[in-house]
């Protein structure tokens, strides 16, 4: 505290005043991340009431966050309709209405539906380096064989790319596959 003030009830004034204004910051930065991986590109009223009913409907339907976000990008620009993106969810209960209103806030834009899925897919990773797969290189690794720890390096230097040869990495975890424990640097 004497860092900030030579006075400790300035101090602490000054500190509080910084963390409070934290929240505000710390809000509207993650306000632009949802926006983001959402495909939005205009600040609109209820934007952040979109992202949170994608979050309840995932809850609810226990879906990968990584693997929804990469497959909602692909729904903005594709006609296949939704069964590669409701596949990810346990229960799809309110998926179709859910879309159907970000469809709508997204055509409210004008955006191209080719820009929005360009957008969305460079704030969303396809891989990520998930526990399991670490788990499974570093035991490799113990037992000799790098090969796996160097294909998961690989794969995971170029998150954002398409790399269907790695198409199982994108997996979470399976039945018996989660991993209870991990530790520092893993």
């Amino acid at each position: 505290m004497p860092l900030i003030d030579a006075d400790s009830q300035a101090a602490v004034e000054a500190a509080k005043a910084e963390i409070d204004a934290f929240y505000d910051i710390y809000g509207a930065a993650l306000e632009a991340r949802f926006r983001a991986k959402l495909g939005l590109a205009e600040v609109r009223e209820g934007d952040m009431d979109l992202a949170q009913d994608l979050l309840a409907l995932m809850e609810a339907g226990s879906a990968d966050f990584t693997l929804t976000f990469r497959r909602l990008a692909d729904q903005a620009a594709s006609e296949a309709g939704i069964a590669p993106f409701a596949a990810l969810f346990t229960s799809p209960e309110g998926l179709a209405e859910w879309l159907a209103r970000w469809r709508a806030r997204l055509a409210a834009e004008g955006r191209d539906a080719t820009a929005a899925r360009a957008a969305m897919r460079a704030v969303s990773p396809a891989f990520i380096p998930r526990n399991h797969r670490v788990e499974a290189a570093i035991r490799a690794a113990v037992a000799g064989d790098l090969a796996p720890f160097h294909r998961l390096c690989d794969v995971l230097a170029r998150p954002y790319d398409d790399q269907p040869e790695a198409a199982d990495l994108m997996e979470p975890a399976g039945s018996g596959e989660e991993v209870q424990v991990t530790f520092c640097g893993t």
